[in-house]
């Protein structure tokens, strides 16, 4: 992911650069909204297309997972051939994704569908970014991409909530209808106001974009089927054998290949090996509980779809308070204390609604750790991808960053497929009690997830030892 401004890149005015600005942010807002905007509805789709919960979780790292895997190949798609034409093709992409959607007549339709936005995301979000450092000089884009990571971070306030207010005012369907007229509004006046600009030109890996995916899909595969086919099913057992062995092939593969996708040297570095380690942790926790706490909302507590957006408030808000909060602070407390902190907390706050979780939960009971659990994921997240970045030389940021990225939504990925595994374990059922009780098992599994990210953190090296290593990366 390129930030800095090509010798192609044409000087534009402030007017100019303040419409790149706001157009790149509706864009990103839209595809990062969609990531989680669906999961207030997920108990309406499962109803509605009369699916399981071990099929509805596709829905979601469909999307994941063709986003996270195809990330670091927009931004040097966008590189190679303008910026701007890939960021526009990637929305019409999306936009074309979104009426598959909004048509879908049963829930494989929806899932093909969901890939295909989430390779639309992969074009759209990384470029958005490039397009802002084209636009602005060095010394604003610090200020521009802030604003840009405000706009985008209250998708996920904003996600649940409009999801379930869409879906009790409307129909699920609409929450994809409504990317058409503001898609292509956005494919129209980026056409018009926004420059074209180039990177350098960046070798492509389709062979490790090939051996991740496949990796990938093999283990969510085997996550999924275990319970229904049996752990030690052939076919569950041959999809742990491909994960292991495609994922073993694809260290060796960008480990010799000269321009990999993923650079393993950037691992001997501990900051950024044990800032990606517990990313992938955090987030496999936090994108788990999204997955399920609203439809426990609904199916075990009876709330409709926009009254459980409105009851993940405490949990999702914290966001705009934390987050600042947590990026003023990295530099004063170091990312270790932050990092291994916030996802204790979050561990605590989920470990407490697991023991907790019942159909007839208060909403304090439930909202106090939840806010407790956000406060804590919200330090965490600023100060884990500074410890990433900070790790590398300048030149390499963008690349760090698409890992950072992947990471997290592989992450999500992994972690929604363990908690759905663990709640049909746990002999989770539609029922009230039944589902209280599996949603209880998949949220203790994400408290362990989240208590496994705290110890990986301690890895991290402390504040003074990571200023030290800052300064060795940008020499």
């Amino acid at each position: 992911m390129t930030l800095h401004a090509s010798p192609a890149s044409p000087t534009i005015g402030a007017a100019a650069a303040r419409r790149v600005l706001a157009l790149t942010s509706a864009a990103s807002f839209m595809v990062a909204l969609d990531a989680l905007v669906l999961t207030t509805a997920l108990a309406t789709i499962r109803a509605d297309l009369h699916t399981s919960i071990a099929t509805l979780q596709w829905t979601v790292n469909a999307y994941n997972i063709s986003f996270a895997v195809l990330l670091l190949t927009g931004a040097a798609l966008g590189d190679r051939f303008g910026r701007r034409r890939m960021f526009t093709l990637g929305l019409a992409v999306f936009v074309a994704a979104s009426v598959a959607c909004g048509l879908a007549g049963d829930v494989g339709q929806l899932i093909a569908a969901r890939a295909v936005q989430g390779a639309g995301a992969a074009l759209v979000m990384p470029l958005a970014m490039a397009l802002l450092g084209a636009a602005y000089p060095p010394e604003q884009r610090g200020r521009v991409l802030g604003l840009f990571g405000g706009v985008t971070g209250l998708a996920l306030i904003a996600g649940p909530l409009a999801g379930g207010a869409i879906v009790a005012g409307l129909a699920w369907p609409w929450i994809f209808w409504i990317n058409l007229p503001v898609g292509v509004a956005v494919i129209v006046l980026t056409l018009r106001h926004c420059p074209e600009s180039f990177g350098p030109p960046t070798p492509l890996d389709p062979g490790g974009l090939a051996l991740a995916a496949t990796a990938a899909l093999a283990l969510v595969w085997a996550l999924v089927r275990g319970n229904e086919a049996g752990w030690s099913s052939t076919e569950v057992v041959a999809a742990l054998c491909v994960t292991v062995m495609v994922g073993a092939a694809f260290l060796a593969w960008e480990a010799r290949v000269a321009a990999p996708m993923v650079p393993l040297r950037l691992f001997r570095q501990r900051a950024f090996a044990a800032g990606i380690a517990a990313s992938f942790l955090f987030y496999a926790a936090m994108y788990s509980v999204v997955f399920f706490l609203p439809q426990f909302l609904q199916t075990a507590q009876g709330f409709g779809p926009f009254a459980a957006g409105l009851r993940l408030l405490p949990w999702t808000a914290t966001l705009f308070v934390f987050a600042p909060l947590g990026g003023r602070l990295v530099e004063r407390l170091g990312a270790r204390i932050l990092v291994a902190g916030g996802t204790l907390l979050q561990a605590i706050g989920f470990a407490v609604v697991g023991v907790t979780a019942a159909p007839d939960l208060a909403l304090p009971a439930l909202a106090v750790p939840f806010a407790v659990a956000g406060a804590g994921v919200s330090l965490a997240m600023p100060a884990a991808q500074a410890a990433v970045l900070g790790a590398v030389a300048p030149a390499e940021i963008g690349k760090a960053s698409g890992i950072f990225n992947m990471a997290r939504f592989f992450g999500g990925v992994c972690g929604i497929a363990l908690a759905v595994a663990v709640f049909a374990a746990g002999g989770g059922r539609t029922s009230p009690q039944g589902f209280g009780h599996g949603f209880a098992l998949a949220i203790g599994a994400a408290a362990m997830m989240s208590l496994s990210a705290a110890i990986v953190a301690l890895a991290l090296p402390g504040r003074r030892q990571a200023a030290a290593a800052v300064a060795r990366a940008q020499a």
